[in-house]
């Protein structure tokens, strides 16, 4: 069965999902928008789609947790990351007087990164979370009375107005966004690989998990805990280190870790991307 050449993305239409996937594939590839993390995963499990792009984590919010159990659930890899500026604003249609605010609505993660913001300057407003800020968009655009907490593509889709704009607390706010696949990736030199860690239930598991990292020089650019959803108490390891897994220091630590951790789920290596600031 031939895999349509079709890029998944967390819609719908105007949010920061589709413009990582613009920035990685660029204008012309071919888009499907999905309404949640999950349909993203199935799409790209199914080899509905070629490709698949999800917020992971956001400079300022942490981690997006539903998109890591979906991780430990869904037999996909991760061929790629795109860091992606988060610029949030203000966003009313040309009908709403701003005076007269009654909700403001986003995604829960963006009202969190304008908390601050929102606080001082809204205090008495009605705050709504969205399935995405994308939604909350296209609320504002058809409720007088509303505005949203979106970026620039979505005030382009949906024909809204910036009333406020760079609302964000946290000026150098980002979000890295990983693109799903079933294909591998070739090393290019700059690589970064994901694992899933079982950790045995013994005292000094996660010590023994990171001894080879250290034993072999191996570079970790992150690690969290989650919980492994198979017992109460017990957890895995989301680990991202440099390096690629066909590297012959990779095979070594692969091969050590098998003998100090329950189970190990290779997510993939893939290009690191550049951090923006």
């Amino acid at each position: 069965m031939k895999v349509p050449n079709t890029i998944a993305y967390l819609g719908p239409e105007g949010t920061f999902s589709q413009v990582a996937a613009i920035k990685h594939f660029g204008k012309s590839s071919e888009f499907q928008s999905c309404s949640t993390i999950e349909d993203v995963f199935a799409l790209v499990e199914s080899e509905q789609a070629r490709y698949g792009i999800v917020p992971i984590e956001n400079s300022t919010e942490g981690t997006v947790n539903n998109a890591q159990d979906c991780l430990l659930e869904n037999k996909v890899l991760i061929s790629g990351e795109i860091i992606v500026a988060i610029e949030h604003h203000l966003l009313i249609a040309k009908s709403t007087e701003i005076d007269a605010l009654k909700t403001i609505a986003s995604h829960k993660q963006s009202l969190a990164q304008c908390r601050t913001w929102l606080s001082k300057n809204y205090p008495s407003v009605e705050l709504v979370e969205c399935s995405s800020n994308a939604e909350a968009a296209r609320m504002a655009a058809t409720s007088t009375g509303t505005a949203a907490i979106a970026g620039e593509l979505a005030a382009t889709v949906y024909n809204l107005l910036p009333a406020s704009k760079g609302i964000q607390d946290q000026k150098h706010n980002s979000t890295r966004f990983l693109v799903l696949s079933q294909e591998n990736t070739n090393p290019c030199g700059r690589d970064k690989t994901s694992i899933i860690a079982y950790a045995e239930n013994k005292p000094g598991a996660l010590f023994r998990i990171l001894e080879p990292f250290e034993n072999l020089k191996i570079s970790l650019t992150k690690i969290e805990t989650r919980p492994a959803k198979i017992e109460a108490w017990e957890y895995v390891f989301f680990i991202d280190f440099e390096g690629h897994m066909s590297d012959k220091v990779v095979q070594k630590l692969f091969a050590r870790l098998n003998g100090c951790a329950a189970e190990i789920k290779i997510l993939g290596s893939y290009p690191a991307a550049a951090f923006q600031k």
